[in-house]
């Protein structure tokens, strides 16, 4: 179903439980430098967008818990759900990041960005920092249903870190509604007017920065390799906007989120989701593991 024409006023459907999984990858495996099938800028990319996860996971985490109050049965259980998956994702990209360390990489500046652009959100009124997560897991979402629909973003990549990604991009499509929920909890009092105006500036502030990061994160990585200049530039374009052209193909689920009616889970792809999750059945993590 086209992201353009989704304007059904759905809600998170109620019979969606999201699972955690504990998965553990790449631990006794050494990846090569450019894991993702020898790709200099694939692979730069996917460990720059790998180093905004640890810390900006457990921003999601608190911006999101800032308002679970008063918020219905279903709700919560999808936050507290929420919270694991985002803890275990938090727990892998740390173990990734680790991987792209131990081939001598540099990090610092990047990580130094995700601290820069965290310290300035935190500064943010609440409900500000929760329409920026709102906005970021939109991002991660749309993201997460491309690699997934298709298998030429992650062609080629070694399979301890494609099975990575993959299983992170189902649980982002799993609890893609959570922050977009409690937004609507927490704005309930609101007219639909400031409501929308805030989600909406605030994404238009977000893409800004989101890729003006991206792409820096993406750059710096490449020059470490020996790749800079215009022709790192070049690379860089061609990626994001030809083939595979992430970018391109995400533009029409980012205009969707301006629309009347808007909801993540107006766009239902849980077939992705039933498509994925068969790998990770045995890693399911038990109800009772899922704390507040």
């Amino acid at each position: 179903m086209p992201w353009s024409k989704t304007m059904s006023n759905a809600k998170t459907p109620a019979d969606l439980t999201i699972t955690p999984r504990d998965r553990r990858f790449g631990r006794a495996v050494r990846q090569d430098r450019w894991w993702l099938g020898g790709d200099v800028t694939a692979t730069a990319f996917y460990n720059a967008l790998s180093v905004t996860f640890p810390k900006g996971e457990a921003y999601f985490i608190e911006s999101v818990k800032a308002f679970r109050d008063g918020v219905d049965e279903k709700l919560a259980r999808e936050i507290k759900a929420f919270t694991v998956q985002e803890v275990v994702h938090s727990r892998e990209h740390v173990a990734f990041n680790r991987r792209v360390l131990d081939h001598g990489y540099d990090i610092t500046r990047l990580e130094s960005r995700v601290d820069q652009v965290l310290e300035i959100a935190r500064a943010r009124p609440k409900i500000v920092q929760l329409a920026a997560t709102m906005a970021l897991e939109h991002y991660t979402a749309i993201l997460a249903s491309e690699l997934l629909r298709n298998p030429k973003h992650l062609a080629g990549a070694d399979a301890e870190n494609g099975d990575m990604w993959r299983w992170h991009a189902l649980e982002e499509i799993e609890h893609k509604g959570v922050a977009y929920d409690t937004y609507l909890h927490a704005t309930r009092g609101m007219s639909r007017w400031k409501r929308w105006k805030i989600k909406s500036l605030t994404m238009l502030l977000i893409t800004g920065t989101f890729w003006k990061h991206r792409i820096e994160g993406t750059l710096d990585l490449m020059a470490q390799d020996g790749v800079t200049g215009w022709r790192a530039k070049a690379k860089v374009a061609k990626y994001l906007l030809v083939s595979p052209g992430l970018v391109t193909r995400m533009i029409p689920a980012w205009i969707s989120y301006f629309l009347p009616g808007f909801h993540p889970w107006n766009h239902d792809d849980r077939g992705l989701i039933h498509r994925a999750e068969s790998a990770y059945e045995a890693a399911i993590l038990p109800s009772g593991t899922i704390a507040a």
